[in-house]
């Protein structure tokens, strides 16, 4: 089961280790991304943060969305965390089970919008963002469960 799918530039890290994976009651974390799976030292700061007692998977995109399409993570409590809103487009578009979705933390750069003090939108996330809700997910914004949430509809 899919508890959550999560967006968050710097992907797993102290606080999303262990408040989210905690609140979620989370066994297994899955990391969907292209370039970890290829970069070591990147894969290895990941596997440190860690919690103890949860399963922790690294996968490319594409891998990701074969895994949730199998079934073969069907028996855990899966909290995903992807580091970009067009890699949660991505698999919510591949994978209709994903109904909750949280913006966490997107960095800003040239040309995005400040919509929560942790994340910034560019206009084409925007529209991306808006996908998914059409898609049927709750899109969210928080940075910790103890956050109030925000719904993302109400900011874009």
């Amino acid at each position: 089961m899919i508890k959550l799918l999560r967006v968050d530039h710097r992907l797993l890290h102290g606080q999303v280790a262990f408040s989210w994976t905690q609140n979620l009651g989370a066994d297994c974390i899955l990391i969907a991304n292209d370039d970890v799976p290829v970069n070591e030292l990147r894969k290895t700061t990941i596997k440190l943060a860690k919690p103890q007692g949860v399963k922790l998977v690294i996968k490319n995109i594409e891998d990701s969305i074969k895994a949730l399409e199998s079934g073969v993570t069907d028996k855990y409590k899966l909290f995903i965390i992807v580091e970009s809103v067009a890699d949660a487009q991505k698999l919510t578009a591949a994978h209709h089970a994903i109904k909750q979705v949280n913006l966490g933390g997107v960095k800003a750069k040239e040309g995005t919008r400040n919509i929560s003090k942790a994340v910034n939108l560019l206009p084409e996330e925007e529209i991306m963002v808006k996908k998914m809700i059409e898609q049927g997910a709750e899109v969210e914004i928080r940075q910790v469960p103890n956050d109030k949430k925000i719904f993302a509809s109400t900011v874009i």
